[in-house]
């Protein structure tokens, strides 16, 4: 085109003859100057026009600022002449962005050029549309491109590109494609004659079905028929032969969409597969010298094992991908090694037998010292699916000789792994305890929390293997280094579990005291402030070494960490009581046996590879990462807290500080959620609330019930039943399909507007569905930090005929983590005129509501209160019509907080005024908030 065009033609010699910067600079500012004025001046037929934009877009490709020829682009593209529109576009496409206020202008031009009978005009209007695409574009011309594209007098060659436009489109703007509507019209393009047609629509089907998998289903049968006709029966032109390999894209394709959807029970439909599977894999039997070939034959294959795979991972099929798995995983091709690999763990994950795979054990052991560490990483994820009870010991032994010499980035998760299969597979519980030990004295740095405490848990859950671990564990210890991991473990076993070996010669309170001991001036803060709590135990089962251990108290008390110091200092005054050995052996009564519950190891796993692991259902977990000192009972003699408060590890074995959902800005009140705009909620990343008659009335009554409905409508029902602890909580989430039909594409998320307030996750990830009259149960784990005013928020999300989502607040406020405490008359006025008024109080008179009677509901006002944790303190108050609390609030964070309260409601007046006075005037305005709302006049109990 240049060649037709002098001016452009000299104007690109001289800038490539420009020897520096300046000189190129200079000419094009020059060239720009006199196109300006020629475009000023105006009277500039369509060769001039077209020449002038061409040099302004050759400078925007040299990468030069333009800011002129816009609106002559625009002109260009009404031209009838093709090479006048062409540059048009060309210059459309390069200097315009989405949302240019130019693009405007070129809608109606370009929808002139899709409805024209020149094909070469619908392609440019077609590239045009796919390369800026904004949101107006497509919303104006999406009808006009589909139009394009089912049209039956459209040329092959413009199908393809609508296809492809109107995949751009989607991808971009999802929301503006009615993608459901136009499925049927869009799914019968898949039978056409022109693989190429068939090609181009086969992407968009698949990207469209991700989103509307029931409005696609038609599109299964379409795939196994041509993927039939392709390979059964060689139905393709010879132009879509590949090196002998007929279309290999639109083979994966294929392949890929029909793993969208649960197998066929058609048995027609079954047979054609398994016929059409078991030719690619006969095809794949014999290696080509042809490198492009393998190639091509490869891509199909995978795919191809995939969804056999997907389809039955006992069929016969599956045998015969495992020999052709095996011959790949020796290739010496590292992209074909690690291919097969990445495959071969695929299957182990989900097949029962695994004869097949173990044959070639040695050659995925061998691949751990491969030199690609891709390569390595596939080989540590296929021993990891490939183990079972049989070849455990064998595997993880080769992953421990492996841990000492393997890549650092490899360490930290082959730590994991081989914790869980060691808790997995333990044959005897000396073997457990053996292997663990090792891999944490070999591992160092690389242990994470979650191991250590999985350790722990599974030691106290099993009376066989305490004192067996209590004596291996000195021995690890009696070694000249032991890493800090290591010494947290036996600070905790020997402070649980020291007492049964003590009897044995070698293993002394006095030779376990100075073993661990000698330890702890290598190690970190919270380790010594874990060993204290270890010496505290002691004290209580080893009187003989009381001196040594008061000593040690005793400096501690004079340390600068305010953690120490102060478990020093309880702990000295505690073990100096000779008075009362009775609270002693109460404070440091032995540890119970935790819950049953799923190991974290598992979801810690997880979170490193979120899209590796598919071998186990696993849990969303997790671990908490600080030290807490003992918690001593209240004063209503909670047994429980006293029993828990010996050790450091008991919180966080539960597993109940877990990750957040994003930050957002919290607000004042439930309400303010419901009040933001959708574009706001969207932007903080948080679900618009549903709203209801009875959602309020129902989210009410759970704020001081343990259990009851939070959701319900024709399809879904949502009930909570929960229990806390101190600082931590567990809330059992029932979701139940009503309906006859299961609910799929199920989603559950927890959004928390304030992380560094409140945690609150799930155990494990929710189903993905639910099948017709059966709920399903999610636990949600809970820890209040310090005070928050927002409660998570519970959005989930369905296909039930159509796509359905909700949003319901969770009943998780700050008063579920408030536990009872008995005060009489002179201490409660005490504190009450100590902690004063505002901002320390918060008060308010609002209206009530008499009973049928005419009198105070004062057995509901009680019911309420107390249901809201706090303590009713009776004879308290002189009036006895009035209610007088108190409770106090854990936090993991800022600690505990005192609240006191009292209600006093006027008949007459049909008033009420609550107090709540608290050392944290947050709390006090929270806690008064709360309790008012379900107490006020027509308030919906």
């Amino acid at each position: 085109m240049a060649t037709n065009m002098r001016g452009l033609t000299q104007f690109i010699a001289d800038i490539r003859g420009a020897r520096v910067r300046e000189l190129e600079e200079k000419r094009i500012n020059k060239e720009m100057a006199n196109i300006r004025k020629k475009f000023k001046d105006g009277n500039l037929d369509g060769y001039q026009k077209k020449k002038y934009v061409a040099k302004v877009i050759f400078t925007y490709i040299l990468g030069y600022k333009v800011d002129v020829g816009h609106m002559e682009a625009v002109n260009l593209i009404s031209s009838p002449k093709y090479s006048e529109k062409q540059i048009g576009y060309l210059a459309v496409t390069l200097l315009m962005h989405e949302n240019s206020d130019f693009l405007r202008l070129v809608v109606n031009s370009i929808r002139k050029d899709l409805n024209d009978n020149n094909e070469i005009h619908n392609c440019l209007a077609l590239h045009a549309i796919a390369n800026v695409g904004g949101t107006e574009m497509a919303e104006a011309l999406a009808e006009d491109v589909h139009r394009l594209l089912i049209s039956p007098t459209s040329p092959n060659f413009v199908r393809k590109k609508a296809a492809l436009t109107l995949l751009r489109l989607y991808r971009k703007h999802p929301d503006v494609i009615p993608a459901a509507e136009w499925a049927l019209r869009i799914i019968s393009l898949m039978d056409d004659l022109d693989l190429g047609v068939v090609i181009c629509v086969t992407s968009l089907v698949m990207a469209m079905a991700q989103d509307h998998l029931d409005a696609y289903a038609v599109s299964y049968q379409k795939a196994v028929d041509r993927l039939r006709r392709l390979i059964i029966e060689h139905e393709y032109a010879s132009t879509y032969s590949y090196y002998k390999v007929p279309s290999p894209w639109l083979q994966v394709k294929l392949l890929r969409l029909l793993q969208y959807y649960p197998p066929t029970e058609d048995p027609t439909l079954r047979g054609i597969m398994h016929e059409v599977l078991q030719t690619i894999m006969n095809n794949c039997a014999e290696p080509s010298r042809n490198v492009q070939h393998n190639n091509a034959q490869h891509a199909v294959l995978f795919e191809a094992i995939s969804l056999a795979i997907h389809l039955d991972t006992n069929s016969p099929l599956v045998t015969t991908a495992a020999v052709l798995l095996a011959r790949f995983i020796s290739s010496k091709e590292t992209n074909v090694r690690y291919l097969g690999l990445d495959t071969m763990a695929h299957l182990a994950a989900r097949t029962e037998n695994l004869d097949a795979i173990k044959k070639h054990q040695g050659t995925i052991i061998l691949s751990l010292r491969d030199k690609d560490i891709s390569v390595r990483r596939r080989a540590l994820d296929l021993l990891y699916s490939m183990c079972d009870t049989d070849n455990s010991e064998l595997i993880v032994g080769e992953l421990l000789r492996y841990l000492k010499i393997a890549d650092y980035g490899l360490r930290e998760e082959m730590v994991l792994k081989i914790a869980i299969l060691t808790e997995k597979y333990a044959g005897t519980y000396k073997w457990y305890v053996d292997t663990i030990l090792e891999l944490l004295s070999a591992a160092g740095d690389h242990v994470g929390e979650e191991v250590w405490y999985r350790v722990v848990q599974i030691v106290t859950n099993t009376e066989d293997l305490q004192a067996y671990a209590a004596k291996v564990l000195f021995e690890y210890l009696k070694s000249p280094a032991s890493h800090e991991s290591l010494v947290k473990v036996g600070g905790y076993i020997l402070g649980e579990y020291g007492h049964m070996i003590a009897n044995d010669p070698g293993y002394s309170p006095l030779d376990q005291f100075y073993v661990l001991h000698s330890k702890s001036q290598f190690c970190m803060a919270p380790t010594r402030a874990l060993l204290l709590s270890t010496y505290i135990k002691w004290v209580n089962v080893f009187p003989e070494i009381k001196p040594q251990l008061l000593n040690v108290f005793e400096r501690y008390r004079h340390v600068l960490d305010v953690d120490l110091q102060q478990r020093a200092c309880e702990f000295y005054a505690l073990a100096s009581r000779a008075d009362d050995d009775e609270l002693l052996q109460n404070i440091c009564e032995e540890i119970p046996p935790f819950p049953p519950r799923e190991s974290a190891l598992i979801g810690r796993l997880k979170t490193k590879h979120p899209d590796k692991d598919k071998d186990v259902v696993l849990e969303r977990d997790g671990t908490r990462k600080t030290t807490r000192r003992p918690t001593f009972a209240e004063p209503n003699g909670n047994a429980a807290a006293a029993a828990n408060g010996g050790n450091d590890i008991t919180s966080s074995l539960l597993g109940l500080e877990i990750s957040s959902s994003p930050t957002t800005a919290p607000s004042s009140s439930f309400a303010d959620l419901a009040s933001l705009p959708s574009s706001a909620l969207a932007a903080k990343g948080i679900p618009r609330l549903t709203v209801g008659p009875n959602v309020d009335r129902w989210f009410d009554k759970l704020l001081y019930s343990t259990d009851g409905v939070l959701y319900e409508d024709v399809q879904i029902q949502i009930g909570i039943k929960s229990r806390y602890h101190g600082h931590l909580g567990q809330v059992a989430v029932y979701i139940g399909n009503k309906v006859s039909a299961p609910l799929t594409s199920f989603t559950a998320t927890l959004h928390v507007e304030e992380p560094d307030a409140l945690t609150a996750t799930f155990a494990k990830i929710a189903p993905s569905m639910i099948a017709a009259r059966t709920q399903t149960q999610q636990l949600v784990h809970v820890e209040c930090k310090k005070p928050f005013t927002k409660p998570p928020i519970l959005s989930v999300s369905f296909l039930a005929g159509a796509h359905q989502a909700l949003a319901v607040r969770l009943p998780i406020v700050l008063t579920k983590f408030v536990e009872h405490v008995k005060l009489g008359p002179a201490d409660f006025f005490e504190r009450w005129k100590l902690i004063g008024g505002p901002p320390r109080e918060a008060q308010s008179i609002f209206p009530i509501d008499l009973d049928d009677t005419g009198h105070i509901d004062r057995d509901r006002q009680r019911q309420v209160v107390s249901g809201f944790s706090m303590n009713i303190l009776d004879g308290i108050d002189p009036n006895p019509v009035n209610i007088v609390a108190a409770g106090i609030l854990h936090m993991s964070t800022d600690g505990k907080v005192g609240c006191l309260m009292r209600l006093e409601p006027n008949r007459e007046a049909k008033l009420s005024r609550i107090t709540v006075r608290s050392t944290s005037e947050d709390v006090a305005a929270e806690v008064e908030r709360l309790i008012r709302r379900p107490l006020g006049a027509n308030s919906q109990s």
